[in-house]
């Protein structure tokens, strides 16, 4: 597999009255196309500050992120500290999955997926409808969030993440507010979806149930890898 991303010894440290925090303290690894990573770790561990950092939401303190880009063959420094070229970096190759859904109440189900696709100016109904079929959803396309179930809004949230065909999704406790049950639906259709679209995916979690989606967990605690493992769960099954 091809490299897709790489972290050399990032860190991300916040000045505070008590002094400092060294919210990641060191990091490095690399992810390559069509894992499924989950970062797993126990609440203040640093795995969402990480994400923050993959995603160009936050800029690292120190060390190198780089990125290969859908117009590049090499890695390119990913941008930090100039929110217009993070906002650029964003929007040509990350997805998103929020744990709140974050879907427009007064769109439909398909228009929500419609809206991202106009603003990556992508628009494409006919994709859109597939994505909602991919995920299981093709017959709730005219409804409106509020009458569909929570797992099913989420579901509708994994649709639009990558209707603009990012090359990397990423999702922060994006099963955090789902029973179990239903958690389990939203990561088998999630897996679907990536396999599908050739996703590289990387997610955020303290559920160690979730593990058994991944191929391959990456352990954080007090801002540091404690462990990094490949699991039995191939990407090409």
């Amino acid at each position: 597999m091809n490299k897709l991303l790489q972290m050399e010894n990032l860190e991300r440290h916040y000045e505070t009255p008590a002094g400092v925090v060294k919210a990641l303290d060191g990091v490095s690894f690399e992810i390559h196309e069509g894992e499924r990573v989950i970062l797993l770790g126990p609440s203040g561990s640093g795995k969402t500050t990480l994400l923050n950092c993959l995603s160009a939401l936050d800029s690292p303190t120190g060390g190198e992120y780089t990125f290969m880009s859908n117009q590049t063959e090499g890695l390119d420094a990913v941008p930090r500290n100039n929110s217009e070229q993070m906002t650029s970096f964003r929007r040509e190759n990350i997805g998103y999955v929020f744990q709140f859904f974050n879907l427009l109440q007064d769109l439909t189900v398909l228009e929500n997926i419609l809206l991202i696709q106009e603003l990556a100016g992508k628009k494409d109904p006919a994709r859109a409808k597939e994505l909602l079929k991919l995920v299981g959803l093709e017959a709730e396309v005219d409804r409106f969030p509020g009458e569909i179930s929570g797992g099913q809004q989420q579901r509708v949230a994994i649709a639009r993440s990558i209707a603009k065909r990012p090359t990397l999704l990423l999702g922060d406790e994006l099963t955090g507010n789902l029973d179990t049950e239903t958690s389990n639906k939203v990561m088998e259709a999630l897996v679907s979806a990536c396999k599908q679209e050739n996703i590289t995916s990387v997610f955020v979690t303290h559920d160690e149930g979730l593990v058994k989606y991944a191929t391959r967990v990456i352990r954080i605690d007090s801002g540091k890898i404690v462990s990094d493992e490949q699991t039995n769960n191939d990407s090409s099954e």
